[in-house]
């Protein structure tokens, strides 16, 4: 007869996810998964990710780091800072650290410049992005190849995450509007770098950075677990002012060049 040594269930990493029935903790391990965005969101995301049992991670982000990022970027140092060190491989470099057996890459080029067969090498992605070319960009090439994606994003104490699974449910482009299409070439840094527009930067702070990456997250973990209850066709609003969210439903526009 085995006898059942309690340590032995303490020493798995992961034997309290196990205990949530739905999680298919194999899926997960195996995913390859991609954090278009290394920024407060994309910090969040990949610590979440290495946390919830994700192995292949892939991190993108031409910037490098600022003072003004260390109040919501758990890699993140005042040396990092100093030596103004780019994103992705400072994250990459944390994750590394978090957990052992992970497999990290990172590259420090734009999404656009990438190849147009390395988004469909993955089986996951999240934007975690403060443009909306980019976020556009990335959101056509998932659409196109079937690849979910995962659309986080904050404004000071709001947030929203929209997932985005084709061929039926309608796509982040969908969802835009005059506004946005009207600035979607503008690039925005928080860097300056290879600044063609200059815009006000976004208010932000950590708790509602947390709230949205933590939401995108477990979104992730939903799809890689293959429950049907994700947000496909939905968009998740969060208004931290009054502890408030709400979920919606979108629909497809007729319009957008994903659909005609």
């Amino acid at each position: 007869m085995e006898v059942l040594q309690a340590d032995r269930l303490a020493k798995d990493r992961f034997e309290r996810s196990k205990r949530i029935k739905w999680l298919d903790m194999d899926a997960i391990h195996r995913a390859r998964v991609l954090i278009v965005g290394a920024g407060a969101i994309g910090n969040e995301v990949a610590k979440n990710l290495a946390l919830s049992g994700f192995r292949k991670i892939t991190v993108l982000d031409m910037d490098y780091i600022e003072h003004s990022n260390l109040n919501r970027c758990i890699f993140f140092s005042d040396l990092d800072a100093d030596q103004k060190r780019l994103k992705a491989q400072v994250v990459a470099e944390g994750l590394n650290k978090m957990a052992e057996n992970l497999d990290v890459i990172h590259h420090t080029q734009r999404i656009q410049d990438m190849p147009e067969d390395f988004i469909p090498t993955h089986d996951l992605v999240f934007g975690c992005l403060d443009n909306i070319a980019a976020r556009l960009h990335v959101n056509a090439f998932c659409y196109h190849n079937q690849v979910p994606y995962i659309d986080g994003a904050t404004d000071g104490f709001a947030g929203k995450v929209q997932v985005v699974v084709a061929p039926d449910a309608p796509c982040l482009e969908c969802t835009m509007n005059k506004t946005h299409m009207k600035i979607m070439e503008k690039r925005f840094s928080c860097t300056g770098r290879d600044v063609t527009f200059f815009s006000d930067k976004l208010p932000a702070e950590i708790t509602t950075t947390s709230i949205i990456s933590a939401v995108a997250v477990r979104e992730g973990l939903k799809l890689t677990s293959k429950r049907a209850d994700v947000l496909a066709g939905k968009v998740f609003y969060y208004n931290g002012t009054n502890n408030l969210s709400d979920i919606y439903d979108v629909d497809i526009n007729p319009d957008c060049p994903h659909h005609l």
